[in-house]
């Protein structure tokens, strides 16, 4: 599996010729390092539909042809736009070709500013994504909470993405707990050093992994992670 961070909380997973990206908010994103028109991929998976999460979405679905795959409420918000869609929601899970997706909670909220207004987009989610016989789980914008447990004790995850900016999502030294919980053998941070208010240091929460043996990797914008 390789795993691709665009900055923000936006990352590329690749396994056996398939190619996911998760929360693709590329135009607009200070840190991205690609453009929107640059990625080619199989399928566009959202946790929630946040401008800065939901971004480019609809855009890389309809030139790729391919589903955007996410809670109910924002499938059918895509659907209207023109751009294929896969509805799903909470505990549920789906075979595609040659990937596995599954919806966890995540708490946070959910919504797009349309013709001024803030519209509800169905309950946020972290995703475990399953290919190649590997698990990588993108945590979404979320809070720390108690059923992380259940799902590093559910699941054999073998690389997740925490939020670590703090206000908006945890923070450090709920990250560092939830990266206890979940058992993934890595974690890397993001959702931080975007804009101000989520200044954070990514390489120094990933001292504090180490010290707890958990191997942590603060990729750059543009950088890869293999495995």
């Amino acid at each position: 599996m390789k795993i691709t961070y665009y900055g923000h909380s936006v990352v590329l997973v690749e396994a056996e010729g398939k190619r996911i990206i998760i929360d693709p908010f590329l135009t607009g994103n200070p840190k991205a390092t690609v453009q929107a028109e640059d990625i080619q991929v199989d399928a566009v998976l959202l946790t929630h539909g946040h401008a800065d999460h939901f971004g480019d979405a609809v855009e890389i679905a309809k030139r790729n042809d391919c589903p955007v795959i996410a809670v109910a409420e924002l499938a059918e918000y895509c659907s209207s736009l023109g751009a294929k869609a896969h509805g799903m929601n909470l505990g549920g899970g789906h075979h595609f070709n040659g990937f596995h997706v599954k919806f966890t909670l995540a708490f946070h909220s959910s919504s797009l500013t349309v013709d001024g207004k803030p519209i509800y987009m169905g309950e946020p989610a972290g995703i475990l994504l399953t290919m190649g016989g590997q698990t990588f789980f993108h945590a979404g914008d979320t809070g720390l909470f108690g059923d992380m447990r259940l799902i590093g004790e559910t699941n054999s995850i073998d690389a997740a993405v925490l939020p670590i900016g703090d206000g908006y999502t945890m923070g450090p030294e709920d990250a560092l707990l939830a990266a206890k919980w979940l058992r993934a053998s890595r974690v890397i941070p993001v959702h931080y050093n975007t804009f101000p208010g989520i200044e954070q240091d990514g390489d120094g929460f990933c001292d504090r992994l180490h010290k707890e043996g958990i191997e942590g990797k603060a990729l750059k914008p543009g950088e890869s992670l293999e495995f």
